[in-house]
């Protein structure tokens, strides 16, 4: 304690104890920040870019630059290209389909399954006309990979249309949202956020859109109005909480996209350098004069003794060197390392995109079947959690919200208790034998489901099992009634290929050879 807390412990002894509270809380926080690297402020911190904003004030200077410079990259960089449509390939692949769900009659149902196909799965769902539902969301997820997110229009249509359902979908880029609306909207007391408009609570009201692309050169004068946020399918990836708009995927590896770029640009000038440069001839004296050949378009040097010099090399020629000339061929610098170093940043490339090495640069050199099986599951993780926190709740909910409200003018009737289930695209196997194996084992002990291992698979349950039912009646009735039996048909053949007695009712059939049950 020093003299002047010494005097203030005299007459106010208070006051000079929470002076020496503070001071000893004051000591903490420095220890505390000391015994973490990362929070030093020393040398070795300098360069870092160390701020407290949330998730918006961190977004809004950058979004409208990071957005040009991914679609710039996308446009001449073949990693960038590639990175992109392996991220919608993969993540949309064939396209994530629906199915009905919930207490409806079966007549409904396969009306709107009926529906469904007429809809979705033609080039009616399109405001442009050009694709299927399908292919809009592979479209979707392409923009939120390089843009960082898209939006997709609910665009109602009259029935003079012709159009299975009165709506259509029409997807736009980030552009179209107005960011210069933003603060807090007098005497209403909701806010506005980068061109979405929230109200007093916190909820979304609405999307400050364009008429026309700001970047469009349609010469349409363009201005901005409010869009309810029930007619607006908004799609990105949420990296922190409170965040109300995406951030391209390519932000973390764009610097190390241009500067692998840039290096392979310098090795290639590098190479064509010094191929210009085939031999150097050494000689003790002067060339007099350059004489022009009979080509005019090319000029062959001689000396004082009328010796030609060589200009070019060709095959099987034969050239006589003077006494003290030498002829010395040039050694073109070595790319050993080039190959190694592009490896270890389309790795690091690929890290920051989320996909696997070999997906993103096509390189399979050195990869065993247990070290690509262990990338591709990994790799799988990652397209299920796109699926299933941005895909499905973000896109395909609202479209299935939107298909329901449509279905229910068409029929005219309540659809209140229907629902569309969502399923993503079957994965390819690694090892189909294992993995089926290991399917049928699941549900024989209970496990799993058939529904649920053919959902993984991408295949809705009831159209696979109607399939089924239609190919066993087909192949029965076949042969003028005698029927067809393929060793694949379980009913008459088991896994191994031995015939199947005639089951007895409420027993499984039984194998004639061995007396083993049909699964066996």
């Amino acid at each position: 304690m020093n003299l002047l807390d010494r005097a203030i412990a005299a007459v106010a002894p208070a006051i000079a104890e929470r002076r020496a509270q503070s001071r000893a809380r004051l000591s903490a926080l420095g220890q505390a920040t000391m015994a973490f690297d990362g929070a030093t402020r020393g040398r070795r911190a300098q360069g870092w870019r160390v701020v407290s904003t949330d998730a918006n004030a961190e977004n809004l200077p950058a979004l409208s630059r990071l957005r040009d410079v991914a679609r710039d990259m996308v446009r001449n960089n073949p990693h960038a290209a590639r990175g992109k449509s392996v991220l919608a390939n993969n993540i949309v692949g064939s396209g994530i389909i629906p199915s009905i769900a919930g207490s409806v009659p079966k007549t409904v149902k396969a009306k709107l399954l009926d529906l469904i196909k007429q809809h979705l799965d033609t080039t009616s769902i399109d405001a442009r006309g050009r694709t299927n539902f399908y292919g809009l969301q592979w479209l979707v997820m392409a923009t939120v990979a390089e843009s960082g997110e898209a939006l997709v229009r609910r665009r109602p249509r009259r029935s003079s249309d012709g159009l299975p359902l009165p709506f259509q979908l029409e997807v736009l880029e980030p552009d179209y949202i107005d960011s210069s609306k933003d603060g807090p909207i007098a005497g209403d007391g909701g806010y506005m956020i980068q061109g979405l408009q929230f109200d007093q609570i916190g909820r979304l009201v609405g999307y400050w859109l364009y008429t026309q692309h700001p970047g469009s050169y349609s010469g349409i004068a363009y201005q901005s109005r409010l869009v309810p946020a029930s007619e607006i399918a908004h799609i990105f990836r949420t990296d922190r909480p409170g965040q109300v708009r995406g951030v391209t995927w390519f932000a973390p590896v764009i610097l190390k996209m241009r500067d692998l770029a840039d290096y392979a640009d310098a090795q290639l000038i590098r190479q064509k350098v010094a191929a210009c440069f085939a031999a150097f001839v050494q000689s003790d004296e002067n060339i007099s004069t350059v004489i022009p050949a009979a080509d005019p378009n090319r000029a062959t040097q001689r000396d004082t003794g009328g010796v030609y010099q060589v200009e070019s090399l060709e095959p099987g020629m034969i050239q006589r060197l003077k006494p003290g000339e030498e002829v010395t061929f040039g050694t073109p610098p070595s790319v050993g390392e080039y190959g190694a170093y592009k490896a270890a940043e389309l790795r690091d490339i690929a890290v920051g995109l989320g996909v696997s090495y070999e997906a993103l640069s096509g390189d399979l050199a050195g990869v065993n079947f247990s070290s690509g099986r262990m990338g591709w599951l990994e790799f799988q993780r990652n397209i299920t959690a796109a699926q299933n926190f941005m895909l499905i709740p973000q896109l395909c909910t609202t479209v299935g919200r939107w298909f329901l409200d449509a279905a229910q003018l068409v029929l005219a009737r309540d659809l209140s208790a229907a629902l569309l289930l969502w399923t993503p695209p079957r994965r390819e196997m690694v090892n189909p034998k294992e993995e089926v194996g290991a399917a049928r084992d699941a549900i024989r002990a209970g496990l799993s489901s058939r529904s649920e291992e053919q959902r993984k698979l991408g295949y809705d349950p009831e159209d696979l099992d109607a399939e089924n039912a239609a190919d066993n009646k087909r192949a029965d009735e076949a042969n003028g009634g005698k029927g067809l039996i393929f060793d694949s048909d379980p009913r008459y053949r088991t896994a191994a290929g031995n015939a199947v007695t005639a089951a007895t009712s409420g027993a499984p059939p039984v194998d004639d050879t061995t007396g083993a049950g049909n699964g066996q």
